[in-house]
C-alpha cells in the first residue's frame, strides 16, 4: 500500500470526537498517577514522601475543581471516547463522591506520626532501624502506595463511567491490581497482610474471570458490548435466552464480588483484617462506591427491559447478604472482622436500592454511598489510634474503658458506630430512609421488612462496642491511644463533619443525587 493510498484510508477512519471537559477529572488522576512513578524513579528518597503526598492531594483537588467547572457548566449527559465512557449527572455524583473519599483516603495513608516512619513496610531492613530510631517519620516508607492508589482511584472512575462492558472490564483490573498489591505492605503482621493480598488476588481472579466469561456471552447474546445495545437486544424474543441468562448471572458475580455482597463476600473479612488499616478504609469506602455505581449502570442502563428474568434472584442475594452480615457480624471477636461483615450487610442495602430501577432509587443508593464511605473512612481512622506494643488494638476487649482513657476519642467512635447502626441525626438514618422508600414506592415491601429486622440486629454489634468503651473498667496493660497526627485528624474529621451534615442537612446531597438518570 502507498502513501497516497494510506492517506486516503486514513481520511475515509473518522476520527471519534473526545470531550476534553467532560473527561479532564479522570485524566488528571492518571496523569498524576503516572507523574508519581516519575517521582518514585527520579526524586531522590528523602523527599518522596513530601513529594508524593504534595502530588497526590494537588492532583485530587485540581480533579475536584475540573469536575465542579464541568457540572456547572451544564456540561451533563454525554459520551465520549467512541462512547466508551458516558459522563451523565450520576458519574459526576460517583466521581466527586470518589475524589472526596479518596482526599481523606491519601491522609490517612501519608500519616506518619501515629505508627513512626508511616503503617507500611520499609523497603529494607536497614530503613526499617532507621525508622524506628526516627520518631518523626524516616525515609524508609514505601511511597509506591501513592501511585497505586491514584492508579486504583482513577480505575473507579473509569469503572462507574463505562459505557460498555469492556471498558468496564479494563477499569475493574486497573482499579484491582493495585488494591493486590497495597493489602500486602502493611509494617506490622506481615504474614496476615501477605496473606490477605494472596487471597484477594486469588478470589478477585476468579471474579474478573466471571466477568470477563458473562461479558462473551452477552456479547454473543447482543453481538455489542455497549450497554445501550445490550438493552435493545433484550427486548426483542428471537434472541437465545440461554446465554442472556447465562451472561447476566456470570457478570453479576463479578460486580457483586467487588462490592463484597453476599454470598460472594468471602475475601472480605479477611482483607480489611490483615491489610494496612489506612488501605482497608481506602478499600471500604471507595471500591464500594465504584463497584454499586457500575450495578447501577449496568442494571438500568443494559438490563432493566429484562428485569423480570433477574430481580427474584437479586432479591435474595440482597437477603442472603443482609443475613450473613449481621449473623456473622454478631460472632466477631476482631473490630476489623466486624467492621467487615457490617459492609456486607450495608452491600444487601445498598442492593435492594439497586433494583429499584426508579429515579428515586437511583438517588437514594448514590446517597446511601455517598454516607457510608466518609462514615467508613473515619471509622478506621479511630480504629488506627488504638494501638498497643504490637500494633493496632483490634481485639474487642481491647476497647474496654476507652471512654475512661480518651473521652474524645471514644465519642467520635460511638457517633460513627451510630451512623453505620442508622440512628437519626446521622447520615446513616437518612440513608437507609431514602432506600428504603425508594423500594418501597417500587412494590418492594417484603424486601424492605426483611431490611428494618437486619438493621435491627445490626445495632447490637454496635452497641456492644459502645457498651464495651463506657461500661467496662480498662484494663492496666491496656492499649493506649495514639495522639493523632494532622492528617489523620484532618481525615476524621472530614469524615466526622460529613456524617454529621448529611444527617441534619441532606437536603443539597439527595438534590444533586437526583439531577438526572444515566445517558449511553
Amino acid at each position: 500500500m502507498g502513501a497516497t493510498q494510506v492517506a486516503v484510508h486514513a481520511q475515509q477512519i473518522p476520527i471519534p470526537p473526545i470531550d476534553y471537559a467532560a473527561i479532564t477529572p479522570v485524566l488528571v488522576v492518571l496523569g498524576a498517577a503516572c507523574i508519581s512513578v516519575l517521582v518514585e524513579a527520579f526524586v531522590p528518597r528523602r523527599s518522596r514522601w513530601t513529594a508524593q503526598v504534595a502530588l497526590s492531594l494537588l492532583a485530587l483537588v485540581v480533579a475536584g475543581i475540573a469536575l465542579g467547572l464541568h457540572a456547572r457548566s451544564g456540561g451533563t449527559g454525554v459520551t465520549t471516547l467512541s462512547d466508551a465512557l458516558a459522563v451523565d449527572a450520576p458519574t459526576l455524583f460517583l466521581w466527586g463522591t470518589l475524589l472526596g473519599l479518596g482526599i481523606a483516603a491519601i491522609l490517612l495513608i501519608a500519616d506518619r506520626s501515629v505508627e513512626p516512619g508511616g503503617a507500611f513496610v520499609a523497603e529494607s531492613a536497614a530503613e526499617a532501624e532507621q525508622d524506628h530510631g526516627n520518631r518523626g517519620g524516616g525515609a524508609g516508607m514505601r511511597t509506591e502506595v501513592f501511585p497505586l492508589a491514584l492508579f486504583s482511584l482513577g480505575g473507579m472512575m473509569v469503572f462507574c463511567a463505562a459505557n460498555d462492558l469492556l471498558t468496564m472490564f479494563i477499569a475493574l483490573e486497573v482499579l484491582s491490581l493495585p488494591l493486590y498489591l497495597m493489602c500486602g505492605l502493611a509494617k506490622r503482621r506481615r504474614l496476615l497482610s501477605q496473606e490477605a493480598a494472596v487471597k484477594y488476588f486469588l478470589l478477585g481472579a476468579f471474579a474478573s474471570a466471571f466477568f470477563l466469561y458473562g461479558l462473551a456471552l452477552l456479547y454473543g447474546y447482543a453481538g455489542s458490548v455497549r450497554l445501550a445495545d445490550i438493552a435493545a437486544a433484550t427486548s426483542t424474543s428471537d434472541r437465545s435466552e440461554t446465554l442472556l441468562f447465562a451472561g447476566i448471572g456470570l457478570l453479576v458475580i463479578g460486580l457483586l464480588f467487588k462490592a463484597s455482597v453476599g454470598p460472594f463476600h468471602t475475601w472480605t473479612p479477611d482483607v480489611y483484617q490483615g491489610a494496612p488499616t489506612a488501605v482497608t478504609g481506602f478499600m471500604a469506602a471507595c471500591t464500594k462506591v465504584a463497584a454499586f455505581g457500575a450495578i447501577l449502570r449496568v442494571l438500568q442502563v443494559a438490563l432493566q427491559a429484562s428485569s423480570w428474568e433477574w430481580r427474584g434472584v437479586m432479591w435474595a442475594v440482597a437477603i442472603v447478604s443482609m443475613v450473613i452480615g449481621v449473623v456473622l457480624g454478631l460472632t466477631q471477636n476482631d473490630i476489623k472482622r466486624m467492621i467487615a461483615y457490617s459492609s456486607i450487610a450495608h452491600a444487601g442495602f445498598l442492593l435492594i436500592g439497586s433494583i429499584s430501577l426508579t429515579e428515586r432509587g437511583l438517588s437514594g443508593t448514590m446517597f446511601y454511598l455517598l454516607a457510608y464511605g466518609f462514615t467508613t473512612i473515619a471509622v478506621f481512622g479511630v480504629i488506627s489510634l488504638v494501638r498497643t506494643a504490637e500494633g493496632e488494638a483490634t481485639h474487642l476487649s481491647d476497647w474496654a474503658g476507652l471512654a475512661k482513657r480518651s473521652p474524645v476519642l471514644a465519642a467520635v467512635f460511638t457517633f460513627l458506630l451510630f451512623a453505620l447502626a442508622g440512628i437519626p441525626l446521622t447520615s446513616g438514618f437518612i440513608g437507609k430512609f431514602v432506600v428504603f422508600e425508594a423500594a418501597l414506592s417500587d412494590g418492594m415491601a417484603p424486601l424492605v421488612v426483611v431490611a428494618l429486622v437486619a438493621s435491627a440486629v445490626a445495632a447490637f454489634f454496635y452497641l456492644r462496642v459502645i457498651v464495651l468503651m463506657y461500661f467496662s473498667e480498662p484494663a492496666a496493660d491496656g492499649p493506649t491511644v495514639s495522639v493523632p497526627g494532622a492528617f489523620t485528624t484532618a481525615a476524621i474529621t472530614l469524615g466526622v463533619v460529613v456524617t454529621l451534615l448529611l444527617g441534619v442537612l441532606p437536603t443539597v446531597a439527595l438534590d444533586w443525587a437526583g439531577v438526572g438518570g444515566f445517558v449511553s
